[in-house]
């Protein structure tokens, strides 16, 4: 590839991450006026799976796309990825009903599972060994982490500025540029020999943590616990796990090879990265829900209290991508990344209801340096790490386990905030709350919600305990052969 076609190649990656982040945060902010609009009597009942529908297809496709990406290269599988989501797009935007909006996110999830995880492949491959590739991977998780938090905002502006299918239609020009500029400029190796892929092992992955996902989704919110749906749900996943192992260490060529999981720096970093993925969200979700329930802030003025958090996530994430480059060894910022995030949600854990919106703010910049270290040092750790002919699946195993591991979070958090209120009523009628009641329900809120910011500082100080078992000097630019991927 010319100089251009790479620096070309490298923009069309950034701006595929872009937009399939994005869409994991936008549409939540404009479920009302989706249900207004389309099914205003019973639209109510169906936005869980509006929800849901995006995220189950993402990570149910994502080991499959590993493999496929080192079986039959990373430019098809890319190009299918990206026609996928924009198909799904198109088909949201124009959708006239809730069930054809459910369908069309579903394949939009398809797609935008193949973009989170499969760009950063191919933007592997563009920048090609040593400190360029640290540079590509780095550059590639600081874009996500930064799209993260800022999802909501733009989902927030949409919905009260515009109509809701600007929400998917918005994806359509910058997609289809760079579609068509992904057909002409990239030119990726192909792999030496074409393998099987493990189809089986494949459908048991999709089985499993779609399963694990509906459990984190209905447990304790649509269904109890303990009523037959979850619990049915939870047995399956149990199961579809087992036979997962069972495949996986039988297969003769396995969607997750178990091999991957005796390399120090990709054991410990999937297990860091769910960890991650976890924590994460429950800092963006609930200072969210603080923000509105206890100050009457609006949704989108609320998304406004993230841009400290991506600006610190850029701005870190930049300046360790650079010392990298220079020799620092990665295994440092995953440490201090670590410890720098853990203190931020102590400072989460003192906030109440006359807290300073400053001192709030300035708590999630300090969320975002730390978690600006860890999104692009962790990829980079993986790459590095991972065999040149299972790039592809190591680093889609990343996205893996930082999906379930965000559901995982998502679950227990809400569990924990709901079992630790003991205010009026329940947390989604606190806004209604007036006088005494509201003042006690306020309390209580904040009291349970410092409890689990504890508990999120908690998780980060696990992830210092397995960075600091990380082998000296991981992600050190090492030369490899280009991978065949």
């Amino acid at each position: 590839m010319t100089d251009t076609q790479r620096k070309l190649g490298f923009l069309v990656c950034l701006i595929t991450i872009v937009l399939a982040v994005l869409d994991t945060q936008i549409v939540s902010a404009a479920t009302v006026p989706i249900v207004k609009d389309l099914d205003p009597e019973h639209g109510i009942d169906k936005i869980p799976w509006l929800v849901s529908a995006f995220s189950l297809a993402s990570a149910a496709m994502l080991p499959l796309y590993g493999r496929l990406c080192d079986t039959l290269g990373t430019k098809p599988v890319f190009l299918g990825a990206l026609g996928a989501f924009l198909s799904g797009s198109a088909l949201c935007g124009a959708a006239p009903s809730m069930a054809w909006l459910i369908a069309s996110r579903a394949l939009q999830g398809i797609g935008a599972g193949g973009l989170m995880s499969v760009t950063m492949v191919v933007m592997a491959q563009l920048a090609g060994p040593g400190a360029d590739r640290n540079k590509g991977a780095g550059t590639g998780g600081i874009i996500a982490g930064g799209g993260i938090a800022v999802g909501p905002l733009v989902g927030g502006f949409l919905a009260d500025h515009a109509s809701w299918r600007w929400a998917f239609y918005i994806n359509l020009p910058l997609g289809v540029a760079a579609l068509a500029t992904a057909v002409v400029a990239l030119k990726l190796p192909r792999p030496a020999t074409r393998g099987s892929v493990d189809f089986a092992g494949a459908g048991l992955a999709a089985a499993f943590s779609t399963m694990l996902l509906l459990v984190t989704e209905w447990g304790g919110k649509q269904y109890a616990w303990t009523s037959p749906q979850v619990t049915g749900a939870a047995l399956a996943a149990a199961g579809a796990f087992a036979l997962f192992l069972r495949r996986q260490a039988t297969a003769a060529e396995p969607i997750l090879p178990p091999s991957l999981f005796r390399v120090p720096e990709l054991r410990l970093g999937f297990a860091i990265q769910g960890l991650m993925g976890a924590a994460m969200t429950g800092a963006i979700y609930y200072v969210l829900v603080y923000l509105q329930l206890v100050r009457g802030i609006t949704s989108s003025a609320a998304g406004l209290y993230l841009v400290p958090m991506a600006a610190g996530i850029t701005a870190v994430g930049a300046l360790t991508g650079r010392l990298t480059e220079l020799g620092w060894s990665g295994r440092t910022f995953v440490i201090s990344g670590s410890v720098v995030a853990a203190a931020a949600f102590l400072l989460l854990a003192t906030t109440d209801a006359d807290t300073s919106l400053w001192r709030l703010r300035a708590a999630m910049l300090l969320v975002g340096l730390g978690f600006g270290q860890l999104l692009g040092q962790l990829i980079q750790l993986v790459q590095q790490a991972a065999p040149a002919h299972q790039l592809g699946v190591a680093t889609t195993a990343v996205r893996f386990f930082q999906t379930l591991g965000t559901a995982l979070g998502a679950a227990l958090f809400g569990t924990l905030l709901d079992r630790l209120y003991d205010g009026p009523g329940d947390i989604g009628s606190l806004a209604a709350l007036h006088g005494a009641a509201h003042l006690r329900g306020v309390t209580a809120y904040t009291s349970a919600m410092d409890t689990v910011f504890l508990c999120g500082a908690g998780v980060m100080a696990l992830c210092l305990l397995l960075a600091l078992r990380l082998p000296k000097g991981a992600t050190a630019p090492a030369e490899k052969e280009p991978v065949a991927a």
